[in-house]
């Protein structure tokens, strides 16, 4: 039993904690003044890992545009994400929505860098969407949140940092492709604080309660996400096993699912496990490689 065995699991496990740190940190703090900490934090733990190994730090231009893409990549995206949960969205739904970020990269390279879609990614694009329809019906039509004021603007918000992800993910890999990544890493999180800061500034009093459950959840979101997540993509990376991480990672939605049930009782209700199967189903869909032509 070798690490190279467990480490996708554990990155996953990890990485969709990130849905359950943002519900339980919403009960303590505000959403972007908690991110405000973790970004200021992540930056200084990678800063040191940084000094540590002695990384070359990128060029002007290149430094310039991991902070561009920290704004996009972890600014919006988990500035949208974590709001949307603080502002009723379940986790588990929002974890289903994540599942689409791969999709909607899949439909942008097609038009921004030329990627042709095969038919049946085609049809794993339109799984992906019914399946998201199916999971979030229940929450549209709630007797609470039946106004769509309220249950759609949260939604809305969530669909937008996809988009966002979606974005800095593209622009990282037609402008990215060279540098250290622990430098890039640092860099992207001064990105996420310059959007972050402001909307802290100007929406939020700085709650921060200040609790020891809030201080864990803070040390887990930095060292065990931010940190730790990315420690373990970079190993994967190294070991040649981004393709069976890149299969793995759908499976955060289930997971999140189930650690939301047992974290805060969300009901794995039936459209919600149809809709994670449905998606899951698409995604494979769109990320399955061609079949090999067999030779005459």
């Amino acid at each position: 039993m070798t690490l190279d065995r467990f480490a996708p699991a554990i990155f996953v496990f990890l990485w969709s904690t990130g849905w359950i740190i943002a519900k339980y940190a919403a009960l303590h703090s505000e959403p972007f003044t908690f991110l405000t900490i973790r970004y200021a934090l992540s930056a200084v733990a990678f800063f040191t890992i940084c000094l540590a190994i002695r990384t070359k730090w990128p060029s002007g231009a290149l430094a310039w545009r991991a902070v561009y893409s920290g704004v996009f990549l972890h600014g919006c995206y988990l500035g949208g994400v974590w709001w949307a949960v603080a502002h009723g969205v379940p986790a588990g739904i929002s974890g289903i929505i994540a599942a689409m970020q791969p999709l909607l990269t899949a439909m942008a390279a097609s038009f921004l860098i030329g990627e042709l879609l095969r038919s049946s990614q085609t049809a794993g694009l339109a799984l992906g969407f019914i399946g998201i329809a199916v999971a979030i019906s229940p929450k549209l039509m709630q007797p609470g949140v039946s106004d769509l004021l309220h249950a759609g603007i949260p939604l809305a918000v969530n669909l937008a940092a996809m988009f966002s992800v979606t974005y800095g993910t593209i622009y990282q890999k037609k402008h990215l492709q060279n540098g250290d990544l622990t430098a890039i890493a640092t860099l992207q999180y001064l990105g996420a604080l310059a959007l972050t800061v402001p909307f802290a500034l100007t929406f939020e009093t700085f709650r921060f309660d200040g609790a020891v459950e809030t201080y864990l959840a803070l040390a887990w979101s930095v060292f065990g996400i931010s940190v730790g997540g990315i420690a373990l993509l970079l190993y994967l990376i190294r070991r040649g096993q981004v393709s069976r991480a890149a299969s793995l990672i759908y499976l955060c939605p289930p997971t999140v699912a189930v650690q939301a049930f047992i974290a805060f009782g969300e009901p794995l209700t039936p459209p919600l496990i149809v809709g994670t199967a449905i998606v899951v189903a698409g995604v494979y869909l769109t990320n399955r490689k061609a079949p090999r032509a067999v030779k005459a």
